[in-house]
């Protein structure tokens, strides 16, 4: 999975700032909060440095902007603002306000995980924000973005190098750890399910469908020479083989490969699956078919045209590509692709969603790939994640077991809901899309 932009990615700091850190004005420097770890979570444990100026402008920008949406919001118990809604809890508003001002929307994750705002209904708070993102910030400031926003750090681009740590940083945290909130087929993107509400018990059922929705689409069957760009943890390798497939599966993640080998050996397939620790930049050879499961969104804009050739240079004659791809609005992903957000920060550094229009307008002008079908399901993500947030939460005393803290199990439960109302709002949604040659059609 990868949902690395931000649904109100538009929360401006109130002075400029560039570079891919919080400047050196405005870094922590009060005492830590009890109970974060300062070691682990520096710019969490203490309160950044912004003037009073700064802090009365934030708190000036954001009460105008909750004050008209469908939210109650009450800060440090007492005054309320907004329509009525979602309850949102403002316990620290000085704090709350000074980490807005100093650093937007990175401040706003992190005053949640220092525990400064809280609320009963995180999503449906979240929700609120997602679908009202364009106009939070009035369009004046929406302007002069790029005077403002935080930039992504030279370090989280997406070469070969950047693309390896990057991809660690997530997905070798531990696989003890995603094996918590997942089902058993230990799959992390979308499922499809028959209807809703979605239940625990039918979501292996529902990955497996979302898998063969894909490989059908792909065309694969007995024979096929497949290749998959991103293994996770192996189902799709599993689910491919047992069609008679050979399979060639790529990943970066050492965890995920160790797993996923364990997993294809106990299957009794692993004369049909290699599991490669490899860039995509480097896979040689051809294939009948190529799938890709939500691994776009870890590409970066910038070497997006190289993974569409690479696509392009490794399908055989006749073959087909089906992506598994997260989306977000054209003008929003234009508008904030360049802006250092909390979800990079601290989920999936170097991460873009892309738009359907930006698939478009790099296949068509650097590949002879074209889209021919296009099936789109966000309806369905909300209801995985909200299955996984679930189960996280009542999992909390496994996950401190495995050794992460109460400020880790704040920071994933809000990437889970952050993701979870990105969909629920519609802002962002997910599809699986078939691409062929030009001259295939």
């Amino acid at each position: 999975m990868k949902v690395p932009t931000s649904p109100a990615s538009d929360i401006p700091p109130v002075a400029p700032a560039r570079g891919g850190t919080i400047p050196a004005q405005a870094r922590a420097v009060t005492t830590p909060l009890a109970g974060v770890d300062p070691e682990r979570w520096p710019d969490v444990a203490a309160q950044p440095r912004a003037s009073a100026v700064r802090t009365a402008v934030a708190e000036r920008l954001v009460r105008r902007a909750l004050s008209r949406l469908p939210l109650r919001v009450r800060t440090a118990g007492r005054d309320s603002i907004g329509l009525g809604g979602p309850l949102m809890e403002i316990r620290r508003p000085d704090a709350f306000f000074r980490r807005i001002g100093a650093s937007g929307l990175i401040g706003f994750g992190e005053s949640y995980m220092a525990g400064e705002w809280d609320s009963p209904d995180l999503v449906g708070v979240l929700t609120v924000l997602a679908g009202n993102a364009a106009g939070l910030v009035p369009a004046p400031l929406q302007r002069l973005r790029k005077a403002w926003a935080l930039r992504q750090p030279d370090a989280q681009t997406n070469t070969p190098e950047g693309a390896r740590d990057n991809i660690s940083h997530h997905y070798d945290l531990s696989n003890d750890l995603f094996a918590l909130f997942l089902d058993d087929t230990m799959t992390y993107s979308s499922a499809v399910f028959r209807g809703f509400p979605a239940e625990q018990d039918l979501l292996p059922a529902a990955q497996h469908r979302k898998i063969d929705l894909l490989l059908d689409l792909a065309g694969v069957g007995p024979g096929t020479e497949l290749l998959e760009i991103g293994t996770g943890w192996g189902e799709l390798a599993l689910r491919a083989a047992a069609r008679g497939a050979r399979v060639t599966t790529l990943t970066l993640s050492r965890e995920q490969r160790e797993l996923a080998r364990g997993r294809i050996r106990e299957a009794g397939h692993e004369d049909r699956v290699d599991v490669r620790l490899c860039d995509y930049r480097d896979v040689t050879g051809e294939y009948d078919a190529i799938v890709s499961v939500e691994m776009i969104e870890a590409v970066g804009a910038e070497f997006w045209p190289v993974y569409f050739r690479t696509l392009e240079r490794c399908l055989a004659p006749g073959g087909r590509i089906a992506l598994q791809a997260i989306t977000m609005p054209d003008d929003r992903m234009l508008a904030s692709r360049s802006t250092y957000t909390w979800i990079q920060k601290y989920i999936f550094p170097g991460g873009l969603l892309p738009s359907t229009e930006a698939v478009e307008r790099v296949t068509t002008a650097h590949t002879g790939l074209r889209t021919r079908e296009r099936a789109t399901f966000g309806t369905h993500y909300a209801e995985t994640l909200r299955l996984w947030r679930d189960r996280f939460e009542e999992r909390a005393a496994e996950v401190d077991a495995l050794g992460f803290d109460a400020t880790f199990r704040r920071m994933w439960t809000f990437y889970l809901a952050y993701s979870e109302a990105g969909f629920r709002s519609g802002y962002l949604d997910v599809q699986q899309i078939l691409l062929t040659r030009e001259d295939s059609a």
